[in-house]
């Protein structure tokens, strides 16, 4: 209550790290918690693949279907198996509700005996009774049906599929890496692809059942094994499964990766997501450390002041370990202020972090995690901040201190020094690490990528829709609003296309395992999107089509052929002739090298529609789409993403980070600036006299305050020194994670430094100002 000035300044900085600090905890520790909920996490396995060779080898997380029957019947090790494949979106209708879903999936009924995923409707032993029956969540049974009994009630999907719900379950966690609405069983999508309608993937021999078929690479397969399993060993057997059903592929290298670690690591160990959580935790111990910093220099700064009291306290019989608990006692009543003020703070802000980090944190004061995440950053700080000012405050020999013999050792001035330049040193890495990610996103965002995505958007053809596209393609080229319109049997945005290993060419190195992403297309695709045919020519759309290939420059690379056009090539069943090469264009992240593509003419294949509109006529091309969507889907809604959003989203997880580093250079900045604001002013009260002799013998103001804020400005440009090479690291590392990035320049460094310099001359110059124009006659009136 007596120093309200100094009280003010430690609450506030313990306040803000305390608040982002339990956040950030919070963040971090629902990142680790992903699908731990699962009572046999630790025991269930992902199984992945490795294909590929150069720079088509990848990882894919999609696999055969027959080996997860094969591997539960063959392996001992595994108890049970269970697969999920997602197929695009569909509409759902009950009654006069329609609802278009695009979070379902194809399962096994041991889905809900390997996971955790209990139905709180139905028969848990039986949960897809048949395979028109399906499965959905709580809220989605509430959307659907209100609080009618979803039991037994009928769906329409698609078109006109009649399914019926067997079963509820509970709304998946927040931090659980499944997150399926509708459940449908795998059943059904056996019988719809292969007994129905016969598939082939030779173009002979017609595959009876999906466990038959060892060419479709499209699902999610998890084991659940027992204790102790060899895990080298259990990828060999899967992998000697594999290459016995189907001897003529190449080495397919099988990996299993524990299901705790699937939302943060690859399957092969690398890092997925890790590394950006590391970071964070980091920076939020290190806002932590800034606040702490704060009261442990202002304690220190202070403590002169508090000599005579402490003498005073020994002379009449207190012993040191009474001082420090007085001393930790008193930091323990900020402390609690702070605290109860970052509580309700985060009470407050919660819903704004849940929306900024793009979290669903729930701050439940009954759970374990949130009170753990809270007292760790509690109790750290408290020790942080209070132990040292205590042992140095409880340390004074009381005869000297009477006398001021301690002045010039008192407060451990190269102590706080150094704690200065910490602060200042984080905050500068924190500011270049915000500018060198906005300015890579920034590249990203205007790349040239090779073809052009401008007022393009897209939506997936249904139905009636797709067999009559020619006359709905006449039909909107008649509008002026839209300019182009092709269409194609992938996302060009996401990936690309499908990939395949099953190719040949002539001249094929034997140990070669090239995989091609395959994008179906019509002849209108290239041109369209502006692409580049540099050698050889497009599709016409003839009949002889069927047969030719366009690859890009990086296929041609890989394949080791300088003068591809004219040269035989086998994708799958189809013997064809390369007849052009498109320039490479990036049609996955930048975070990936270019890979390589085969366009192949199936017009039976094409399923995504482009439309571009004209720049100020957007609005009425969507609206001419939308009218020949009703024509053909009667009350399906009409869904359409622009492919400049479908393209920001690929960066999303890149944009949240480089707002949590803003963010947290705003306030680890803020809290350093207090801190400094509390020792300017700390000094000024002590030069007091000294000010008030120097403006008497003529000195400016300009002096005076360059006399204050010398020794701190020092301090911060070896902070700025300190800061740079760490900084260039840090980014240098995170930019590694890029294909293609910008490139460091002395820029980015120069303006952090000369910002934290301004700002702190400016959080300096208030104080010094105010000490330097003070009546010199009040601060010399008691000499």
């Amino acid at each position: 209550m007596h120093n309200k000035f100094y009280a003010i300044i430690n609450i506030t900085g313990l306040t803000l790290g305390l608040v982002i600090g339990i956040f950030m905890l919070l963040w971090v520790q629902d990142e680790f918690s992903f699908d731990s909920f699962n009572k046999n996490a630790e025991k269930i396995y992902k199984v992945d693949i490795v294909a590929g060779t150069g720079i088509s080898r990848q990882i894919f997380n999609n696999i055969i279907a027959p080996v997860a029957t094969f591997a539960k019947n063959e392996i001992p090790e595994v108890k049970n198996a269970v697969r999920i494949t997602s197929i695009g979106d569909a509409p759902f209708q009950y009654k006069d509700k329609v609802f278009f879903e695009s979070n379902f999936a194809f399962t096994d009924p041991s889905y809900f005996s390997v996971f955790d995923f209990k139905l709180i409707r139905g028969n848990p032993k039986n949960p897809f009774p048949d395979i028109n029956s399906l499965v959905i969540t709580e809220s989605t049974a509430k959307k659907y049906f209100g609080d009618e009994n979803p039991i037994g009630k009928t769906v329409i999907m698609g078109q006109n599929e009649p399914c019926q719900v067997s079963g509820v379950i509970a709304d998946y966690p927040p931090n659980s890496s499944f997150q399926y609405h509708v459940l449908l069983p795998m059943a059904r999508l056996n019988y719809l692809s292969y007994i129905k309608n016969s598939r082939s993937y030779d173009g002979k021999t017609i595959v009876p059942s999906m466990d038959a078929d060892w060419s479709n690479f499209g699902f999610e397969t998890f084991l659940l094994l027992k204790h102790d399993v060899n895990l080298k060993a259990l990828e060999k057997k899967l992998q000697a499964i594999h290459e016995r059903n189907k001897p003529e592929d190449a080495p397919v290298p099988y990996l299993v990766q524990p299901l705790i670690k699937m939302h943060l690591f690859r399957a092969d160990g690398t890092d997925g997501g890790y590394s950006t959580v590391r970071t964070l935790t980091i920076v939020a111990v290190m806002i932590l450390i800034i606040a702490c910093i704060n009261y442990v220099n202002l304690s220190t700064a202070r403590s002169l002041l508090r000599a005579k009291e402490v003498s005073m306290r020994k002379i009449i019989g207190a012993g040191k370990s009474q001082l420090f608990i007085q001393f930790i006692i008193e930091t323990g009543v900020l402390f609690i202020a702070a605290a109860a003020l970052s509580l309700i703070l985060m009470f407050l802000l919660l819903p704004y972090f849940n929306n900024f980090s793009g979290k669903q944190i729930a701050f439940n004061l009954s759970d374990t995690d949130v009170w753990f995440c809270i007292l760790v950053s509690f109790v750290g700080t408290l020790l942080a901040s209070s132990i040292y000012p205590a042992m140095l405050l409880s340390s004074f020999e009381p005869l000297k201190a009477l006398k001021g013999r301690i002045s010039g050792s008192i407060g451990n001035v190269n102590f706080r020094r150094v704690l200065v330049v910490v602060q200042f040193a984080t905050s500068i890495i924190l500011i270049i690490g915000t500018l060198v990610i906005s300015k890579q996103l920034s590249y990203i965002r205007n790349k040239d990528l090779g073809y052009d995505k401008e007022h393009v958007f897209a939506f997936t053809l249904r139905n009636d829709m797709q067999e009559h596209y020619d006359a709905v393609k006449n039909d909107l080229l008649k509008y002026p609003a839209i300019v182009g319109i092709t269409h194609a049997g992938r996302d060009i945005v996401n990936n690309g296309g499908g990939a395949t290993g099953d190719n040949d060419w002539d001249g094929k190195p034997a140990n070669s395992n090239l995989w091609f992403n395959l994008i179906p297309a019509d002849e209108q695709f290239i041109p369209f999107f502006k692409m580049d045919v540099i050698q050889g020519k497009n599709f016409t759309g003839a009949v002889a089509d069927s047969s030719h290939f366009l690859i890009n420059e990086t296929a041609a690379k890989e394949m080791g052929i300088t003068d591809p056009v004219g040269k035989r090539l086998r994708i799958q069943t189809v013997n064809g002739t390369i007849i052009g090469v498109v320039k490479d264009f990036n049609f996955a992240t930048v975070h990936k090298k270019i890979e390589p593509i085969v366009f192949r003419y199936q017009l039976e294949h094409c399923w995504r529609v482009y439309i571009k509109a004209s720049g100020k006529n957007i609005q009425k091309a969507i609206a001419a789409a939308q009218t020949q969507w009703k024509l053909y889907n009667n009350d399906i809604p009409f869904n359409y993403t622009f492919l400049d959003d479908s393209y920001t989203k690929l960066y999303s997880a890149d944009q949240k980070q480089g707002d949590l580093f803003k963010l947290f250079s705003v306030v680890a900045i803020m809290i350093s600036c207090l801190g400094l604001l509390g020792l300017t002013t700390y000094s000024a009260q002590v030069k007091t006299r000294e000010i008030g002799i120097r403006k008497v013998l003529g000195a400016s103001i300009g002096q005076i305050v360059n006399m204050l804020a010398k020794e701190f400005i020092l301090l911060i440009l070896l902070a700025i020194i300190i800061a740079i090479p760490i900084a260039w690291y840090s980014m240098n590392s995170w930019l590694r994670d890029f294909a293609y990035k910008i490139n460091l320049t002395w820029v980015s460094f120069a303006l952090s430094g000369f910002g934290v310099i301004v700002i702190a001359l400016v959080t300096i110059s208030f104080q010094s100002v105010k000490a330097a124009m003070a009546n010199p006659v009040k601060s010399l009136r008691s000499e």
